[in-house]
């Protein structure tokens, strides 16, 4: 049997009718409620509902006999890293840790890409970003450019899986607006309390999630946006002179990160809509999907890995668009420098400040 409490908005204590006032009242701080507002409330919270968030995962088609046979997989040894490339593709370098990989099977067996976004930027304007991107750091060790191997970047198609589906949510947002005033005699402050309701269509296209489990999913994520236009049914054509990710997460497995995505940019953008309130506190979400399907693309990465002091740093940037990231070492005996030298100008001005102070 389903049960019902009403709890009081201000203080969160169980709300009772009472009979003297006709009204719903709270014991703890003494706040009326009126019997429509709580109606209406009853209402709303008839139309409360779990999450219901599923995709049709048909994605790809299926590679023709022909296609097949001029494709070869790779497998790295030291990383475990899959790659495809056509027939003629001998041995290449890892582009996940740079060590040499040999052909170990036909690429079978496989969906076929619904679409691919072609490489817009080449491996020196890869190189001119990895520069810029190293430029400037006050703290990098003066060594590590030395000892960067940037002529091992490599072009690579990264599998994602593309998620389409329009989200129908449900929010309820306990809101409250202060106000506060004094007279001669007081100081006083007003808490109004409101129960905001917002609810609505948004559509989703091409939602990315990476279909690698070599790929780091925050780094993937790091180069977006991709921009879609520009991607074209795909050919095996593209593939000449790069590589191409063999995806191991299928469509399937990335229904979670994709719900994860969809759902939170669904909230923020609803919560976005609630404004002019002195705080805003998330009561109640349900998002509900219905036309969900995936495809499956490659988009185009460049990749590098550098070793250096005993450590691997890997950077990647957009091979659409030019976005660059990637984390940098830091020598640790410059930021010692920066931190003390930083502490020596605190001090000087704070002695500075007090020398005035006796002077005056």
């Amino acid at each position: 049997m389903a049960l019902q409490e009403y709890k009081c908005p201000c203080c969160g204590g169980g709300i009772e009718f009472n009979s003297e006032i006709q009204k719903m009242k709270c014991p703890y701080c003494d706040t009326e409620f009126e019997m429509d507002t709580l109606r209406s409330f009853d209402e709303e919270l008839k139309n409360d509902a779990p999450d219901e968030m599923k995709w049709e995962t048909t994605a790809g088609s299926m590679w023709s006999e022909e296609e097949s046979s001029k494709m070869r997989a790779y497998s790295c040894k030291s990383c475990g890293g899959e790659i495809i490339g056509e027939d003629t593709t001998g041995a290449i370098a890892c582009p996940y840790c740079g060590n040499p990989v040999v052909m170990m099977e036909q690429f079978s067996g496989t969906l076929k890409p619904d679409y691919i976004i072609p490489f817009k930027l080449d491996k020196q304007a890869a190189m001119d970003r990895y520069n810029k991107h190293l430029s400037g750091k006050k703290l990098l060790p003066k060594v590590f450019k030395e000892h960067s191997h940037i002529e091992e970047i490599k072009g690579v198609y990264v599998p994602f899986w593309l998620f389409d589906a329009k989200s129908n949510a449900r929010m309820r947002y306990k809101a409250t607006k202060i106000s506060s005033w004094s007279d001669s005699k007081y100081n006083y402050t007003r808490t109004d309390y409101f129960n905001v309701i917002r609810g609505g269509d948004v559509e989703f296209e091409h939602v990315p999630v990476d279909g690698s489990s070599k790929m780091d999913d925050t780094l993937m994520e790091a180069l977006e946006p991709f921009d879609f236009k520009d991607a074209v049914s795909f050919q095996t054509a593209y593939l000449a002179g790069y590589v191409a990710d063999k995806y191991d997460v299928d469509a399937d497995a990335s229904i979670n990160r994709a719900n994860t995505r969809v759902k939170t940019s669904t909230e923020i953008a609803f919560r976005n809509t609630v404004t002019g309130y002195s705080s805003v506190n998330t009561e109640y979400s349900t998002v509900r999907l219905s036309n969900g399907k995936a495809q499956y693309a490659l988009y185009p990465v460049w990749l590098m890995n550098t070793n250096w002091n005993g450590n691997q740093y890997v950077f990647a940037m957009n091979g659409q668009t030019g976005k660059f990231v990637g984390d940098l070492p830091c020598d640790k005996s410059l930021a010692s420098k920066a931190f003390f030298k930083a502490c020596g100008i605190a001090t000087a001005v704070v002695f500075a400040i007090q020398a005035l102070i006796w002077f005056l």
